[in-house]
C-alpha cells in the first residue's frame, strides 16, 4: 500500500519510516516535488492534522495522513501547544523554543507536561483522527543528542532520560507519535 505523509520534517519522516511496516511504502512530501508550505492555522493540535490532509488532497488521489504534534506544559496553561514549531517565533529553531520555555519554568518546580500527536488520515475519501499522549516532564536543562524538537528537555513519565537520551528504538516504543501511528497502522491493517 502507498500512502502519502504530509510533512516537510525530515526528523518526523525518519522516525515514522522506522516504524511503518514493510507493506506500506511512504511516499514524502519530497519524493512528490511538493515545496509549498501546508497551511497550520488551527486551534486545535487535531484540526491542524485535518486541515494538512484536506488541503493535500485537493493536489493528489491517494491515502494520505498527516501529523500534528504539541508539547502542553501544565504550569503554561498549556504552552507551546499548537505553536510548539515556532514557539521562540518565525524563524526561530528549537534550539531557541527550548531556551524560552526554559526560561519561563526558571523558578517553576511544578513541569509536568505531555507531548500530544493527532494523526488524520485520508483513505478512500473517509477521514479517520487517531491521537497519542506521552506524558512526563520539563527537565531543568538539556540532556541527550537524539531525537529532534524538545526531546532534549522532555522526560517520558517513568524513565530517568530525555528523549532525546533514548534511542530511536526506545523513543519509538513510548512516544506520543509512535502511539498515534500504532492505531494508524492497526487501522490499516483492519480495513485491508
Amino acid at each position: 500500500m502507498e500512502l502519502i505523509f504530509a510533512t516537510h520534517n525530515q526528523n518526523k519522516l525518519l522516525e515514522v519510516q522506522a516504524l511503518m511496516p514493510s507493506h506500506i511504502t511512504l511516499i514524502s512530501l519530497q519524493d512528490l516535488g511538493f515545496e509549498e508550505d501546508i497551511p497550520e492555522t488551527s486551534g486545535t493540535i487535531a484540526g491542524n492534522a485535518i486541515q494538512k490532509v484536506a488541503y493535500l488532497k485537493k493536489y493528489y488521489d491517494l491515502p494520505i495522513f498527516a501529523d500534528d504534534t504539541g508539547l502542553l506544559v501544565d504550569a503554561l496553561g498549556g504552552e507551546p501547544g499548537v505553536y510548539s514549531a515556532r514557539y521562540a517565533g518565525e524563524g526561530k529553531n528549537s534550539e531557541d523554543n527550548m531556551n524560552l520555555l526554559l526560561e519561563k519554568l526558571t523558578d517553576n518546580n511544578h513541569r509536568d507536561a505531555r507531548f500530544v500527536t493527532a494523526i488524520a488520515l485520508d483513505l478512500n475519501h473517509k477521514q479517520t483522527l487517531f491521537e497519542g499522549i506521552c506524558e512526563g516532564s520539563i527537565l531543568k536543562e538539556k540532556k541527550g543528542s537524539q531525537g529532534f524538537g524538545y526531546d532534549p528537555i522532555f522526560q517520558p513519565k517513568g524513565f530517568h532520560q530525555s528523549f532525546a537520551e533514548m534511542s530511536q528504538t526506545e523513543k519509538g516504543a513510548i512516544s506520543h507519535r509512535a502511539k498515534a501511528l500504532f492505531q494508524l497502522i492497526a487501522y490499516l491493517r483492519d480495513v485491508n
